[in-house]
């Protein structure tokens, strides 16, 4: 085996058993020592990408336009695609989720407003003809490496 081979497979071994045990191999966000692991459940394809926002403890912020932290973005993957995203710290944060079918990297609305892709928000809240509450989407995070599920709805 040469030289650059061997010294490769190892890291490509890591990189394969991660991703086996629903894992990324890298994660989106400013890097941090803070990081958590999002199930999306319901992903219906393939197409485009899965955006994941993480917002901070603010409920005046909360989907806000220029109010989130930032946007990870990973490709979708049907069933269940998995996103690891690095926090600034433990703490409280909410997280709201879209599948981007189109990969225009924005989440499309009917004529009248209503969602027109999956979405969803940290802790499953019910939504009926509005957003969630804010209490109903807080998501305490106190250490690093937990995993938390977000089934998305489509309209």
């Amino acid at each position: 085996m040469k030289p650059f081979i061997r010294f490769l497979a190892p890291a490509c071994a890591a990189a394969l058993a991660s991703e086996a045990a629903g894992q990324t191999a890298s994660c989106t966000g400013p890097e941090s020592d803070v990081k958590l692991y999002v199930d999306v459940e319901g992903v219906r394809s393939s197409d485009g990408l899965v955006a994941v926002t993480l917002y901070a403890d603010k409920a005046s912020k909360f989907l806000r336009k220029r109010g989130s932290l930032y946007v990870g973005r990973v490709a979708a993957r049907a069933g269940t695609t998995s996103v690891c995203i690095h926090l600034p710290s433990a703490g409280i944060y909410a997280l709201a989720v879209y599948h981007d079918a189109d990969a225009d990297r924005g989440f499309d609305r009917t004529g009248v407003g209503l969602p027109d892709e999956g979405f969803g928000f940290s802790n499953n809240p019910r939504v009926f003809l509005g957003m969630p509450a804010w209490s109903s989407v807080r998501l305490s995070v106190p250490r690093t490496d937990l995993r938390t599920r977000i089934r998305l709805r489509y309209p």
